[in-house]
């Protein structure tokens, strides 16, 4: 039986490009990172694209980077992910907006507050990417003197899961009567006190925001350490990976899923989407020129610095000519710095090149023609390495324009992407199920 399956695309726009020589690329948009006119636009045409969502990352340190690669960052000024993508909902109609929020610097009942006021403004379109803060220059900004050890962080995230979920579920769906002639706004027997007391968090509730569109936001996670691989399994319905080979996604896949089975859940209520980068010619050689010409615009100061943030330790002293040094465990992202590792022993590459790959992006990479692009997400598909991808774009506007002028209509063309919404929610979107109430479920079902 032919796989009838089909693609699910988000956008990785914040920034609008992983690469530090977007903002110098020919005809690209220097500011596309920090101008509201340049995202509206962007936004607009992913919908028109049919892209399931518009995802922001965030960081919390503008002083993680020696300020010789920080003067050359296109990153160093970004909005705030929650005002942009409230502002992003307004000028949209179908597209998912996803944001960023750490686990480690912020609160439970912030958090649930903000994605449930982004679900009620947008429709029904908001989704919660769940971070454990790696970045040590982020620990400074919020009273710490060093960064949480990466196994008590992802601990943490597990109960602020819980706790923000059941702050969701503070009112039944039919709690809100607003019955104007007895004077009874809402319904205090469908109104659910949490109280939650744990080991890392004590939040009493109730959320003071009906409960979400969605039931919940979608719920999206990205680590691929064994914590953070098992706090996907338990928790996430979409998953941005990053595994940059057909094999790696394919073992990635298989994991994850196969951990989702043993303890109940459905496999096909999580998405896997790797993080890939595109670029698009009308000929591969062309699209290779271009990449070509991309790379070249990354400085050695900023690479270094982006090889120095991956490893989670400075190479900058070492001979840039010379092989990688023994690299110490630390508390820096477990897969980025294992990749980063393994690309070095296996190729022989020196400092120099592995600070030209972390500046221009060393992930998976599909550069070449509508066609042969097509062929390779087609291959992942179908071969379970991915649900779909979260695409990257090399540049802006021409980067996103190009995908989605002449990609899409390749992969509409071929079956393996939408050409029309066929809901309205970003859980629509995606096939996602919506939650139960946990703690109205049984009066649900009652009153049905």
């Amino acid at each position: 039986m032919a796989d009838s399956r089909k693609l699910h695309l988000g956008a990785f726009m914040r920034p609008v490009s992983i690469h530090t020589g977007a903002w110098r690329y020919p005809g690209a948009y220097p500011d596309a990172n920090f101008n509201f006119g340049h995202l509206k636009r962007f936004a607009r045409r992913l919908e028109e694209a049919k892209f399931d969502a518009f995802f922001m990352a965030d960081h919390l340190a503008v002083l993680n980077m020696p300020v010789e690669a920080l003067k050359r960052s296109h990153t160093v000024t970004s909005f705030e992910p929650f005002t942009l993508l409230s502002a992003l909902a307004a000028v949209t109609e179908k597209i998912g907006l996803i944001a960023t929020a750490s686990t480690t610097f912020d609160e439970p009942f912030h958090i649930a507050r903000r994605f449930a006021s982004l679900d009620h403004l947008s429709g029904g379109r908001a989704g919660w990417n769940i971070v454990t803060t790696a970045n040590p220059d982020a620990a400074l900004n919020f009273g710490y003197e060093s960064q949480m050890d990466h196994d008590a962080r992802y601990v943490r995230a597990r109960e602020f899961y819980d706790v923000v979920t059941g702050l969701w579920d503070s009112f039944a769906d039919d709690a809100f009567l607003r019955d104007v002639e007895s004077g009874i706004f809402f319904d205090p027997d469908k109104l659910h006190v949490l109280d939650h007391k744990g080991p890392s968090l004590s939040v009493r509730g109730p959320l003071n925001i009906a409960r979400p569109v969605q039931g919940w936001p979608v719920i999206v996670q990205a680590g691929a350490s064994e914590p953070g691989r098992q706090l996907a399994a338990e928790t996430a319905e979409v998953i941005f990976g990053a595994e940059s080979t057909l094999a790696a996604g394919q073992r990635f896949y298989a994991d994850v899923k196969g951990r989702m089975k043993r303890i109940g859940r459905n496999p096909d209520h999580l998405k896997i989407l790797p993080a890939a980068f595109v670029v698009v010619g009308e000929t591969v050689e062309e699209a290779r020129a271009k990449r070509a010409h991309l790379d070249s615009l990354v400085h050695y100061d900023s690479g270094i610095h982006s090889l120095n943030g991956m490893l989670g330790y400075d190479v900058s002293g070492f001979d840039p000519d010379g092989p990688l040094p023994e690299i110490p465990e630390t508390n820096a992202s477990k897969s980025a710095r294992e990749r980063i590792i393994e690309a070095a022993r296996s190729k022989n590459l020196t400092i120099r090149q592995l600070a030209e790959k972390a500046g221009s992006y060393s992930g998976l990479a599909f550069v070449g023609t509508p066609a042969t692009i097509a062929d390779e997400m087609a291959e992942w598909l179908h071969g379970e390495g991915s649900d779909g991808f979260n695409m990257m774009f090399p540049y802006l506007p021409e980067g996103l324009d190009d995908f989605v002028d002449k990609v899409v209509p390749e992969l509409q063309r071929r079956g393996l992407f939408r050409t029309e919404y066929e809901g309205e929610t970003l859980r629509d979107h995606l096939g996602l199920p919506r939650p139960e109430n946990r703690f109205f479920a049984e009066r649900a079902e009652a009153a049905e």
